[in-house]
């Protein structure tokens, strides 16, 4: 069967009937042949074709679209689904627990993954194929803490120090994806599917030089034509491995992706970039502006919230609503201005009440000095004050909101 398909969804095995354009567009003498080369694929994709036909009855079809993943409009409006037990595993799901009980668990996942994925990227840079088997066990631990406590983990991930920034926005993305998953109501084996998608999204980056990567000032842009390419090396490494799911390729190409069309490697515009690489741009892009970087320092989670939703063009607009939901308008370490003219650090999210979170009042800027800091849960009905605003923690020289909302044993093995 002849079936019209954009040039982004080839994949290797399919068979390759014509090319859409114009004879001298074209990048191949022949035509009608089966993709076994990676390097065929890209060829096509990097020219000026953007169409083509496939014989599916003479190799691949695309991939399917999620059957499970409702649209980002309708799923942003949904509430967090709870799993009652594992479709794969048969095993009873996580239960819930508070922010505070799931913090020092979360912190040993964060440890134990820290260093599987260090040496993950260190098989990469030796030139050794990647055993995405080996990874699934850590993509478990991580989706249960997710599962357990969606804001535990994800915020202590975003403290990572400049050394560890690599290895630990890979984790973090992993449970972002787990966490925007659950939102848009995937199942469990498809938000372990999106975990693990996440924890191998940046591994083209363990082939780039780091010099280019760790570079502490602003990129000239022959440097950052060299970054572009890690969303390909990376493809091509994971290419090389064995049962590497296709959602994960995708992501690890396309998570560089924008809505309008000015991303990278493809420049794809809108819905030709999937489900799963538009899940992973809001993850990706949100843990990097969140984080401290060799050249900047990162913003507040609730600023960068905001920065985002400002971007036109930039995510799927539904996703990125749903990406909120998930994690809160104002996320677990934001500092905000209460109506009372207190500032607090948020502590916790009321998942029925985005803009009343449970927050740590420590500070009035009536007196412009600390008080003793109480604890408000700003969705309940006795409770008179909520957030008027954000605030920056930078302009108000609070280096140390994170020792507000960590317990002590935590805060002091995170510095």
């Amino acid at each position: 069967m002849l079936k019209k398909i954009a040039v982004s969804q080839l994949r290797l095995g399919m068979h390759l009937h014509a090319l859409d354009g114009a004879w001298l567009d074209h990048p191949f003498w022949k035509s009608k042949f089966v993709l076994h080369d990676s390097a065929e694929v890209r060829k096509v994709q990097e020219s000026s074709v953007r169409e083509c036909w496939i014989n599916t009855a003479l190799g691949l079809d695309i991939l399917p679209p999620l059957a499970d993943l409702p649209s980002p409009q309708a799923a942003a409006k949904a509430p967090v689904v709870a799993r009652a037990a594992s479709s794969s595993t048969g095993t009873s799901a996580p239960a819930k627990r508070s922010l505070q009980d799931e913090l020092s668990r979360a912190a040993a996942v964060c440890k134990s993954g820290r260093q599987a994925v260090a040496a993950m990227f260190q098989e990469a840079r030796m030139g050794r194929s990647v055993d995405t088997a080996g990874c699934l066990p850590l993509v478990e631990e991580i989706t249960a803490s997710v599962t357990r406590n969606p804001g535990a983990l994800v915020s202590l991930a975003r403290l990572k120090t400049i050394d560890d920034y690599s290895y630990m926005h890979s984790l973090a993305v992993c449970a972002l994806m787990v966490a925007l998953g659950r939102q848009l109501g995937l199942d469990d084996d498809a938000c372990r599917r999106a975990g693990l998608a996440g924890l191998l999204h940046d591994l083209g980056k363990a082939l780039m030089p780091l010099d280019v990567l760790n570079k502490p000032g602003k990129l000239t842009a022959e440097e950052f034509e060299i970054i572009r390419r890690h969303p390909a090396a990376g493809f091509e490494l994971l290419e090389q491995g064995k049962g590497v799911d296709a959602e994960a390729l995708d992501v690890c190409l396309h998570h560089h992706e924008r809505m309008d069309g000015a991303g990278y490697p493809h420049q794809l515009v809108g819905e030709q970039c999937s489900s799963w690489a538009r899940m992973a741009a809001v993850c990706d892009v949100y843990d990097a502006i969140t984080s401290n970087r060799a050249y900047k320092a990162g913003w507040d989670p609730a600023e960068s919230i905001a920065r985002m939703v400002s971007w036109k063009g930039h995510f799927d607009p539904g996703m990125l609503n749903a990406f909120v939901r998930s994690l809160g308008i104002y996320p677990t370490g934001s500092l905000v201005r209460l109506e009372s003219g207190r500032l607090a650090v948020v502590m916790e999210q009321n998942a029925k009440a985005l803009i009343s979170p449970i927050v740590k009042a420590f500070f009035s800027t009536k007196t412009k000095m600390p008080i003793n800091p109480v604890l408000l849960d700003l969705a309940r009905p006795a409770c008179a004050d909520r957030i008027v605003a954000r605030e920056s923690p930078t302009e108000w020289s609070f280096s140390w909101l994170n020792e507000l909302w960590l317990p002590p044993d935590i805060h002091a093995s995170s510095k």
